[in-house]
């Protein structure tokens, strides 16, 4: 069989679907151009409207799959493929997949919510899941640590946000506590003096709030004071260390004791 009988038995069915194909190739251009569009569109609306960068690239992409998916059905419904049948395989496949992933989207469900409550924010240190850290990292699904000995710990969204989290460094202030105790035989109110003294001698403590002398309580082998001094967040470990030195100084130069636990043991000879 030529050529020409060939053309001229299948020339429409060739004209039908050449044009059927040349509509698709130029729907294809033009949806991944509006997809690409629609992402970065969807992108810079949400960083305008002051949401977490991470989500806002993420949701920037879901736009742009989406608008690709509709794009793709658009054209395979140009070739006669019933999209109720197609709609149909790609809901059982999402069904299978997501009970296969139910922790991997549990993790980014609890993603997804800390990144738009923002209990914390990269570059505070918080206590969380058992970690306490620096946030390096809030990812969708996981979030990284770094930890004051140098340790990068990466934890599953799900377990940070289903518990308990403390922002440590949520406030620009923090109170160091320092608690001593004092011998039986010391005057109360010149002990107060003299811890009033030793808090005011830290230099990097601050005057408002006050610094507080608590009275907390009678052990059994002293009497147990709290010295409270309201620091700059960034200033907690040094100032910490500073205080509970001017403490001992300080109880030092007064001649005030601090006990320490003492057992008496007793022997007794028995006889034969």
């Amino acid at each position: 069989m030529d050529l020409q009988a060939l053309w001229n038995e299948h020339s429409e069915t060739l004209i039908e679907y050449g044009t059927s194909l040349a509509t698709v190739i130029v729907f294809l251009v033009v949806g991944l151009a509006v997809a690409g569009w629609v992402g970065r569109a969807a992108r810079k609306a949400l960083l305008k409207a002051q949401l977490e960068n991470t989500l806002a690239i993420f949701f920037g992409k879901m736009a742009r799959w989406l608008t690709l998916a509709i794009v793709i059905m658009g054209c395979l419904g140009r070739f006669g493929i019933d999209m109720t049948s197609f709609a149909a395989v790609l809901a059982a496949a999402g069904f299978a997949v997501g009970m296969a992933l139910q922790g991997s989207l549990g993790n980014f469900a609890s993603g997804v919510m800390l990144l738009l409550f923002r209990p914390f924010t990269v570059g505070q240190v918080v206590n969380a899941a058992g970690t306490t850290g620096t946030v390096v990292e809030i990812g969708v699904f996981t979030t990284v640590f770094d930890t004051p000995d140098n340790r990068r710990i990466i934890v599953p969204n799900g377990i940070v946000f289903g518990g308990t989290i403390e922002n440590i460094s949520h406030h620009v202030t923090r109170r160091v506590d320092v608690e001593v105790g004092t011998d039986y035989g010391a005057d109360l109110d010149q002990t107060r003096e003299v811890l009033m003294a030793a808090a005011k001698s830290v230099s990097a403590g601050l005057s408002d709030p006050e610094p507080a002398i608590v009275l907390a309580g009678l052990g059994g082998s002293c009497i147990d004071w709290k010295v409270r001094l309201w620091v700059n967040a960034d200033d907690f470990w040094p100032v910490k260390d500073a205080l509970t030195r001017a403490v001992k100084q300080h109880l030092d130069q007064a001649s005030i004791g601090i006990p320490f636990p003492q057992l008496d043991v007793h022997m007794e000879q028995l006889g034969g």
